[in-house]
């Protein structure tokens, strides 16, 4: 058993009620073929079948036991497995919020959405078989080799031979069937990135006529996850009837043994019949461990890249995160440098500023300027390289829960989840009324639009649901970050996606929402920075330039110029 399993909540006491109820399900086991056993020998010595209805009867309390037995150690490792994949998909998807977007995007967005949908019920459905069949791996057979030790010695010699025959063989299998399957898995990931990318793409795909011929392009990649998945079944076909084989035929070789020594008169009918209906009872457990490999193994392997994400680092310190006041009313950033991992070339270089009390921040420059690195940092999605971050002077870092919680981050396309509108406008406060959700959507202006509705705060948005304008989306977003009331806004170019009358109708609702908070507004629309308190200019990484619009204006220096291009 992996040791990773361990770091599971709650992992050790359900091993421990597995163990002691398979060891119970073992001693069924032992006593159904005892009194079996007796029963057929009794009748084939000639007694009455009245005799013998004592013995039938604890046969068949023995045969319930063992079922009732089986379905509790069911219905415990599936709960458990349900648990635990609810936590796994809360953790997975708040690292990936840890991580942000640049992650996202440099995994794969069809990847990670494969993994917290399919990647946890995969796992989910592991778990849930793996635990009691390992169990009942490690308990079962040396509880019955043990019983026949001491009921026959040499059946007991001829068991303990072809176990590790038949598990040496169970574990090749396992190998060719883990490359395998873990070709199967990529091969998935790359289809699933592929066809969400082309749904993303596919009104652009349509509007230059090459939607036709992207076709083929799906078409391939499909083709190639068919053939790695028949490839995989037939694996899986091949290995189920060998191990069966090859478990019949350990079997057979007992039962030959016995089948002579009865003969010869070297043992009598009772043990023989005994150790006969325990020798399959013996392998069961290593031939159900075979059967559930291939089904359990994408499971496996998801809980692997579960895990390799769960432990990417996010620059987040480790040390216990102090307690910030409830308004940021100074925050400091002194030589701060970044650079990529693997890069040597920073990013951002030197930047350095002083912010006090509510503001509203300006990020302006030209593409590759390092605006979005700016925002990211500014977001917690990424750690500086090196420099120093005050927050009301002391020493912070801003990719801990403590500065997001204080945070409000809008991009350039917010997420619409498949949920109803009061719980897609309650992201940040679940716990958020009714009557407190209406005053965000009249705060946003969608509160004309909601009265449309039928259903009105159940109107189901998203994937299957009501389908938004780009500026509906964004007033959502709003919305969530009036509700939330956090002290700091941080938006990434929240309007350059739409056309200039929706934004200028959605700036007269966003301008409000900024009035006493500290925002940061990264964009190309230059328009936005006469509404601005204060401008930071970036050129190449660099913070080129810090003040008013009209300061900026007047001095006629990269800010100016990137006014009249």
């Amino acid at each position: 058993m992996k040791q990773d399993l361990f770091k599971y909540k709650g992992i050790k006491p359900i091993l421990i009620i597995l163990t002691i109820l398979t060891i119970l399900q073992g001693i069924t086991i032992i006593l159904q073929a005892k009194w079996l056993a007796e029963v057929i020998v009794s009748l084939y010595k000639g007694e009455s079948f009245s005799k013998q209805y004592e013995i039938i009867i604890l046969f068949l309390l023995a045969f319930i036991g063992r079922h009732l037995l089986q379905l509790t150690l069911q219905k415990i490792s599936a709960d458990f497995a349900e648990k635990t994949s609810k936590q796994l998909r809360f953790q997975l998807v708040s690292k990936l919020f840890e991580l942000g977007p640049k992650f996202t995007k440099k995994q794969g967005s069809g990847n990670m959405a494969t993994l917290v949908l399919e990647g946890i019920s995969q796992f989910k459905n592991y778990l849930e078989l793996f635990l009691p069949r390992m169990i009942a791996t490690s308990a079962v057979p040396p509880m019955v080799l043990l019983y026949v030790y001491w009921m026959d010695w040499i059946s007991g010699i001829i068991l303990t031979v072809t176990m590790p025959i038949l598990i040496g063989f169970l574990i090749l299998v396992g190998l060719a069937a883990k490359g395998q399957t873990t070709r199967q898995w990529a091969t998935y990931r790359i289809l699933s990135n592929h066809f969400l990318d082309s749904l993303r793409g596919l009104e652009t795909l349509k509007f230059l006529g090459k939607s036709k011929k992207h076709s083929e392009n799906i078409e391939k990649v499909s083709e190639q996850y068919r053939s790695a998945t028949m490839k995989t079944l037939r694996v899986a076909f091949l290995s189920s009837f060998s191990l069966d084989f090859f478990t019949s035929l350990s079997v057979a070789s007992v039962a030959v043994n016995l089948g002579v020594r009865l003969i010869n008169g070297d043992l009598t009918l009772l043990p023989a019949l005994m150790i006969l209906i325990l020798a399959p009872e013996y392998f069961l457990p290593v031939r159900m461990v075979g059967a559930d490999y291939h089904a359990t193994l994408n499971g496996k392997e998801a809980g692997e890249a579960i895990g390799a994400i769960l432990d990417e680092k996010d620059g987040t310190h480790n040390s216990q995160e102090k307690t910030l006041p409830s308004a940021i009313n100074e925050l400091d950033f002194h030589s701060i440098n970044f650079h990529h991992p693997g890069e040597e070339i920073n990013t951002l270089k030197d930047i350095s500023f002083s912010i006090s009390g509510a503001k509203k921040i300006g990020i302006v420059g030209e593409s590759g300027a390092g605006k979005s690195t700016l925002i990211d940092m500014l977001s917690g999605f990424i750690e500086h390289s090196s420099g120093s971050i005050k927050i009301n002077g002391n020493k912070e870092s801003l990719t801990g829960s403590t500065w997001r919680k204080r945070t409000t981050y809008i991009p350039q396309s917010p997420y619409i989840f498949s949920l109803s509108l009061r719980d897609n406008i309650r992201f940040y406060s679940p716990q958020a009324t009714d009557k407190e959700v209406e005053k965000a959507l009249k705060a946003t202006g969608l509160y004309e639009l909601y009265k449309t509705f039928p259903n009105g705060l159940d109107e189901w948005l998203g994937d299957g649901g009501r389908r938004l304008s780009g500026g509906q989306e964004q007033r959502i977003a709003l919305a969530r970050a009036y509700l939330s009331n956090r002290h700091i806004m941080i938006l990434d170019e929240p309007t350059s996606h739409l056309d200039i009358e929706t934004e200028y109708e959605l700036k007269k609702t966003m301008l409000p929402l900024f009035k006493d908070k500290l925002v940061f507004l990264a964009t190309h629309r230059l328009h936005w920075m006469e509404n601005m308190d204060l401008l930071f200019v970036l050129d190449n990484g660099k913070l080129v330039e810090v003040g008013t619009h009209k300061e900026l204006v007047a001095k006629k220096g990269t800010y100016f110029r990137l006014l009249h291009e």
